[in-house]
């Protein structure tokens, strides 16, 4: 499918002939869907102190911003594309019953990086992503407090627009990793701080050094995406809603999201949600899969 009603990638076409959506429509749609995610988020972020803190079973922090970002954005998704199915972190059990079994589903995180939003850092994201037959065909990120989104279909691109007005939008392309400059590895903060110390120094005889740059959330997805970092090397827990995005993102930008076995990721295929430890890479010729060092040392 061909054309300025489809985006060129043929998974991602066939879920909008299905739907009667062409790709234009769907585009203003999750903007509009964003925008409106964010402002709800922000609105709360600005009575930080009033919220209710509670715990999952796994001791993460859930607060009011992840239930109501949840609500709007199923409410909304399901009028965009009923017949497919959503699958969000704050999903119930029940509605996940036979999951295994969708060709397509929405996959998503209302509020990817609560720590940071409830710690008041501001980097905090809304994560959306499609996935068709296992694979995220569409990445959307959206930064509420810095107002923009980036958005990526791989064999369409990735976009960077603004989040709250009809500014120009960017292309995001990943870079080429420059010998002759420190390779920029993104990572968070709350890493603990001998694990990354022992990963820049794997990554350092590739370029002139390596340095560390601090993102929370999928931010360090759109760092890779936009040119600003060389790796997101991931060892730690997380989710398939914290990766989907920024995977179908990083490689609409040209870059190349693998296992540290060096294969494509898969959804919605296991019994558990735990992503599998990972590595971004914005250059896909590089091959950092052999320089990670082994997460249980």
């Amino acid at each position: 499918m061909r054309g300025p009603h489809y985006s060129g990638n043929s998974a991602l076409d066939a879920m909008l002939h299905d739907a009667n959506l062409t790709f234009p429509s769907l585009l203003q749609s999750l903007r509009r869907l964003a925008a409106d995610a964010s402002k709800c988020i922000l609105d709360l972020y600005a009575v930080l102190g009033d919220l209710l803190v509670s715990q999952k079973s796994d001791s993460s922090p859930v607060t009011e911003a992840d239930h109501a970002s949840h609500r709007l954005i199923c409410e909304a998704l399901q009028r965009l594309t009923p017949d497919v199915p959503i699958l969000s972190e704050e999903s119930t059990l029940e509605q996940l019953i036979g999951r295994r079994d969708w060709p397509r589903c929405w996959m998503i995180d209302p509020l990817d990086g609560t720590r940071e939003f409830i710690d008041g850092t501001g980097e905090f994201t809304v994560n959306i992503a499609l996935i068709v037959d296992a694979e995220s065909v569409l990445g959307l990120i959206a930064v509420p407090e810095r107002g923009y989104v980036d958005l990526g279909v791989p064999g369409w691109g990735a976009r960077r627009f603004s989040l709250f007005d009809d500014g120009a939008e960017e292309r995001l392309s990943a870079r080429s990793l420059s010998r002759d400059k420190a390779l920029v590895m993104s990572a968070s903060a709350r890493h603990r701080e001998e694990r990354v110390q022992l990963m820049l120094g794997s990554l350092s005889d590739l370029a002139r050094g390596a340095e560390r740059l601090n993102a929370g959330s999928a931010l360090k997805f759109c760092d890779v995406a936009s040119g600003a970092a060389d790796v997101y090397p991931r060892t730690s827990p997380c989710y398939e809603w914290d990766l989907a995005a920024g995977d179908a993102l990083v490689r609409a930008a040209g870059g190349l999201v693998t296992t540290l076995e060096g294969t494509p990721i898969r959804y919605n295929q296991w019994e558990s949600l735990k992503a599998p430890n990972f590595v971004a890479a914005a250059d896909p010729q590089i091959n950092y899969v052999e320089l990670i060092p082994d997460p249980d040392l």
